[in-house]
């Protein structure tokens, strides 16, 4: 195959004691076992649900097709960014992310920068984001061994449509009442801090030497460009909202793969050398960095969230 065309993926529904048994009205997924927390859009595990690919995992077509899927000669390399939903009912425990090179350190081969978009958010929603100004390391560690780590934590209420930036080394929880859109790194590093007494492993040491109190962490300001709107662009990914006129081939000036993630409405890719393929709201495509004369057809309300790696 010397090229590759856009596909849908499938999505996976990973069970977290945070989440929910019945996802609906978003997902038509329920459960009687443990809750449902993320529904990963890009897993290594998750399948094509369209075209000549249809069934292999996107860890196999990365494998396969690396030049043509991921752009820029990357051949032999794993897919860029992981995507997932989130859907917490109850407090997660407060985590801190290392950085690439902490990580490859302990022997893993980059670390988890991320960001959250708000999909939806009752009134009372907020994330936990960095430590409070002025505490010293010392007095977070005492926190933690007092119980009594929430009094240091940085609160902030959450918004549908806020856009919010989790650097490397920021301490942060994510709170109930929010549904969110993570782009982040291809990677699961994550270091337990601090778990509100429930019975769950702790990585205090590792936390401790990953956490900065200091970020570049917090929500993004948006930019509008031409005819859609940056809602951030930083190191890793870049992330964008687009209405009225839709991401196609011709505003793809960038060799590289893309994702079209379906935030309202629905729409339909269509395009040259491969049959059209319907896209629902919470639908994720992959436009391989390889993929020509392809186009977005959507009703009005549409509204679409194209990600895009930055290769380090």
């Amino acid at each position: 195959m010397d090229g590759l065309t856009p596909f849908r993926l499938a999505p996976y529904f990973r069970t977290r004691i945070w989440g929910f048994n019945d996802l609906s009205p978003w997902f038509d997924f329920k459960t009687d076992g443990e809750p449902i927390g993320e529904v990963w859009l890009t897993g290594e595990m998750c399948t094509a649900d369209t075209g000549p690919l249809k069934g292999q995992s996107l860890e196999e077509i990365t494998a396969a097709h690396g030049d043509t899927l991921l752009g820029n000669s990357r051949a032999g390399q794993q897919f860029p960014l992981l995507i997932k939903m989130l859907f917490p009912k109850e407090k997660l425990s407060v985590q801190v992310h290392p950085d690439d090179l902490l990580a490859q350190k302990f022997g893993e081969p980059r670390g988890k920068t991320e960001c959250w978009y708000a999909l939806d958010a009752q009134p009372a929603a907020e994330v936990a984001l960095g430590i409070k100004p002025g505490t010293r390391p010392e007095e977070v560690r005492a926190a933690i061994e007092q119980n009594r780590l929430e009094e240091l934590l940085d609160c902030l209420p959450v918004h549908k449509g806020d856009m919010i930036f989790v650097d490397a080394g920021t301490v942060h929880a994510i709170g109930p009442g929010a549904v969110l859109l993570e782009t982040q790194q291809t990677s699961d590093l994550t270091y337990r801090m601090y778990d509100y007494g429930r019975p769950r492993e702790l990585h205090l040491e590792k936390s401790l030497e990953a956490m900065r109190l200091s970020t570049a962490a917090g929500k993004m300001t948006s930019k509008k460009v031409n005819s859609h709107t940056i809602l951030i662009d930083q190191k890793y990914f870049r992330v964008e909202k687009w209405r009225e006129t839709l991401p196609s081939s011709e505003n793809a000036s960038e060799d590289v793969v893309q994702l079209l993630f379906v935030a309202e409405g629905k729409l339909k890719v269509a395009g040259q050398g491969f049959e059209s393929f319907p896209l629902e709201r919470y639908q994720i495509a992959v436009i391989p960095a390889s993929a020509q004369n392809w186009s977005v057809l959507a009703e009005p309300s549409a509204e679409v969230i194209r990600i895009l790696p930055h290769y380090a």
